[in-house]
């Protein structure tokens, strides 16, 4: 309420209250407005809930140690262990496909890394020993899944529906913040193809792998040439008595790191004093340097994320570094495979590199060479009683299908979000899915995930990734508690200027150039929704400012008055009696801008 009052009447001023203030020649009261008693900087009580004991809910933990005060922290994770799809995925082959000594957290280095590229098992390992060594098991609820979230307006909180796995009962929990880490690469799929009930032999997804499964001697169908195809197919192809590798579409296949880098780059001098067998195995004297010598250490992990750093310019369409690079990958191809023209014609992509994802495959090149291996290009029609039936009417028989066939990739999240606006799931599946610089959704006020829509995903370690983003959400999670803000959300105008600067990027790179990728969500043709519209630097950058201006807020106080956090008078940095209050005497008088 708003009372405009004669000028002649007198200001009415009670303690701790302030019923008009001057406004211009007039004086305007302000019903409902009381100075909170409390110094500037105080943080209220708060409870977040996190979603997915992977490495990014692990991160979360940390930094939130690390930045905020007063607070509860509980993560709920479906899984028995921690380490989100690193527990999960157990298929022959399965490692990372980024260096080792980039795929880990900047505040946690591991020295004595296997292989320049770590398996599943060593980094399920890395996590556990993270959790354990933290003490963060405390924060972590295992075998518990969320059910639905709803946002509660009156109350400004999210009410929770979870499920205890083990004891298979529903309870309620709330949160007044909800952090999303259950990541993009979670939700497996079988696929698309009809009939797949009527195959009688062994049918495995990728995701799912059997502890028991042997595949000696049997006939067996690899469906798939994404990353995950690319790492099992070698793996299976010298045990079995015969293999057939079914693929819808070609891709690119670059060669070793090791070998690039070798030869060029950054990290040329570094990495001619690293040893490696055949297999990429370090050395046992490397891993010595590497405990023994911190200055090289850094050294060899630095050199290496510069490297990785520098992916743009080949995905730029033009840009002299993308032609180069796709004739080199090319003429690499071609030599791994034997210059064989059924191959290169199946394997070698006509659309340009980098529109899938790039994954180094030296012994999966070599491996469709050998005599058991038969190449199929082309759609599936239907699952039959013995096996593949491809759409030219040729059934490929055989006694087990592996199934290297990824993960459901739309974005659209596994339970009902239901924010300002309804719920997530129909309105990301009826639309293009947006977000907030990758991490927050207008409509879902105090709701952060990681790596949603537009993040770089594709362009490097997610472990860093996490980091930046974990800070992002951090920062703004501080900013409600100490600054009196009940809740946040990103504007629709803010999200919407977002998406038509990303719709307008993408057209100068490979990923949005016509070929089936699910960088589109799987589709051949579409908006790329799952890349950042620059470099990896550049997504690090964005993230180091908070743009408060594209956010709207509800404030805890009944007037809305934005600055009732300023409170008291005091500041909580001069009532501390352990902190420094002429903390300003001890920072040089610069700018870093």
């Amino acid at each position: 309420m708003v009372t405009v009052l004669h000028p002649t009447e007198p200001n009415r001023v009670g303690h701790g209250t302030t019923t008009a203030v001057s406004q211009s020649r007039d004086i305007v009261t302000l019903a409902n407005y009381n100075v909170r008693e409390q110094p500037l900087g105080s943080a209220r009580r708060i409870r977040i809930v996190g979603i997915g004991a992977g490495l990014s809910g692990l991160n979360m933990i940390r930094t939130l140690r690390l930045a905020l005060d007063n607070y509860d922290f509980v993560i709920y994770d479906k899984n028995a262990e921690v380490g989100g799809t690193w527990f999960e995925s157990r298929y022959p082959g399965c490692r990372c496909d980024i260096p080792s000594h980039s795929y880990q957290f900047s505040w946690r280095p591991k020295h004595d890394w296997s292989n320049f590229h770590a398996t599943a098992q060593e980094i399920e390992s890395y996590l556990r020993e993270v959790c354990n060594e933290e003490g963060m098991g405390d924060s972590i609820k295992t075998s518990h899944q969320i059910v639905s979230a709803r946002w509660i307006e009156d109350e400004a909180k999210w009410q929770l529906r979870i499920k205890d796995l083990k004891l298979g009962t529903v309870f309620l929990d709330h949160a007044d913040f909800l952090v999303n880490g259950t990541g993009i690469l979670n939700n497996w799929k079988w696929p698309e193809i009809k009939d797949i009930q009527k195959f009688e032999g062994t049918l495995i997804h990728t995701a799912r792998w059997p502890k028991n499964f042997d595949h000696s001697n049997k006939t067996i169908a690899v469906i798939g040439n994404g990353s995950t195809g690319i790492q099992v197919f070698p793996e299976l192809q010298p045990g079995a008595k015969k293999i057939s590798h079914i693929i819808r579409t070609p891709t690119w296949l670059p060669p070793p790191r090791i070998q690039a880098w070798k030869m060029t780059g950054q990290a040329q001098d570094i990495m001619g004093e690293i040893h490696l067998d055949e297999k990429e195995n370090f050395s046992r004297e490397t891993i010595a340097r590497f405990k023994t010598d911190p200055e090289f250490y850094h050294r060899f992990v630095k050199a290496i994320e510069v490297e990785l750093n520098k992916t743009l310019p080949i995905v730029e369409s033009g840009n002299p570094v993308h032609k180069y690079a796709q004739a080199k990958v090319t003429e690499y191809m071609t030599a791994m495979l034997g210059g064989n023209e059924k191959l290169c014609r199946a394997l070698i992509p006509t659309f340009p590199l980098g529109c899938r994802r790039l994954t180094p495959g030296h012994a999966y090149l070599q491996s469709l060479s050998r005599p058991n291996v038969e190449v199929k290009v082309g759609p599936i029609r239907a699952f039959v009683a013995e096996g593949i039936e491809l759409e030219s009417g040729e059934v490929v028989k055989v006694d087990a299908i592996i199934c290297a066939t990824g993960y459901e990739t739309s974005f659209r999240p596994r339970f009902p979000i239901i924010g300002r606006e309804g719920n997530l799931q129909d309105i990301w599946e009826k639309n293009v899915p947006k977000a907030y610089m990758s991490c927050a959704v207008a409509g879902l006020p105090n709701y952060f995930t990681f790596l949603g829509p537009n993040a770089p995903i594709g362009h490097g370690s997610v472990f860093t990734l996490s980091e930046h983003i974990a800070k992002y959400i951090a920062r703004a999670i501080k900013k409600c508690q100490t600054e009196g803000i009940r809740a946040m959300s990103p504007s629709n105008a803010a999200v919407d200027d977002y998406f038509e600067h990303i719709s307008a990027f993408m057209p100068r790179t490979a990923w949005a150039a016509p070929g089936r990728s699910w960088f589109k969500a799987g589709r051949l043709d579409g908006p790329v929704t799952a890349l950042h519209p620059g470099s990896r630097t550049h997504f690090f950058h964005m993230l180091e400012s908070f743009r408060g201006e594209d956010w709207d807020y509800v404030y805890d106080n009944a007037a809305q008055n934005r600055f009732a956090y300023l409170g008291n008078g005091y500041s909580s940095k001069e009532l501390d009696p352990d902190g420094d209050a002429t903390w300003y005497l001890d920072a040089p008088a610069t700018f870093a801008a």
